[in-house]
């Protein structure tokens, strides 16, 4: 039986994840937590096998508590659940001891498949991210600041969620012209898809710059 101690701020989060672990007849939730303090005081005396943690939550949170909870608890596994996917995020947390690292929109199969690897004493990342980790520059560059003038304008308005035809509109290029620009964004930030590139801006803190 693997026992699980989730660690998240939001009751939705919280109670989705303990439905899905339910789902498995070898796991079972031992505890939870709503931010950085509470984890720190309750896994002391915690005989779960796995931590899962939320990247963002108030007080001690992100790399300074898997660095905590890795002192306090050497041997316990961590699993990190964030919307933060960028490749140099997860690689700080894998640097800081997480032992496994799952976008929050992961299917629910995969999520109890990564539990049952990591409390194993495997590591996990999903490929996707992975391929980011390797990819993104090393110049210490983030993904979008390889864009181009108009590839960043462009990119910033399909994040806004403007349509191809609008974009082509305002801009005054066709359709088409739209089209490659953004197939060639998605290739210059190893990102396959729309909801993605949102997932990004939003991460990197670049919705406030996102056009009317």
């Amino acid at each position: 039986m693997i026992k699980v101690f989730i660690a998240d701020d939001h009751a939705m989060m919280r109670e989705g994840l303990k439905r899905i672990i339910a789902s498995s007849n070898d796991m079972r939730v031992v505890g939870e937590a709503i931010d950085g303090s509470d984890v720190l005081t309750k896994i002391k005396n915690s005989d779960c096998d796995l931590v899962m943690l939320d990247m963002t939550m108030p007080g001690v949170s992100g790399l300074d508590l898997i660095k905590q909870v890795k002192k306090s608890r050497p041997s316990l596994p961590i699993l990190i659940l964030s919307m933060h996917n960028t490749g140099k995020i997860v690689a700080s947390a894998l640097r800081a001891g997480a032992n496994g690292y799952l976008a929050k929109d992961s299917d629910p199969e995969c999520l109890v498949d990564v539990i049952h690897k990591v409390a194993s004493g495997g590591r996990h990342v999903d490929p996707a991210i992975a391929a980011r980790i390797v990819f993104e520059g090393a110049d210490g560059k983030q993904p979008h600041e390889y864009l181009s003038e108009r590839e960043d304008q462009i990119f910033k308005m399909i994040v806004a969620g403007k349509t191809i035809n609008q974009i082509a509109d305002e801009l005054a290029i066709n359709a088409k012209t739209v089209s490659t620009y953004k197939r060639r964004i998605k290739e210059k930030m190893k990102i396959d898809s729309t909801a993605e590139l949102v997932r990004y801006a939003v991460a990197h803190h670049l919705t406030e710059q996102l056009p009317a």
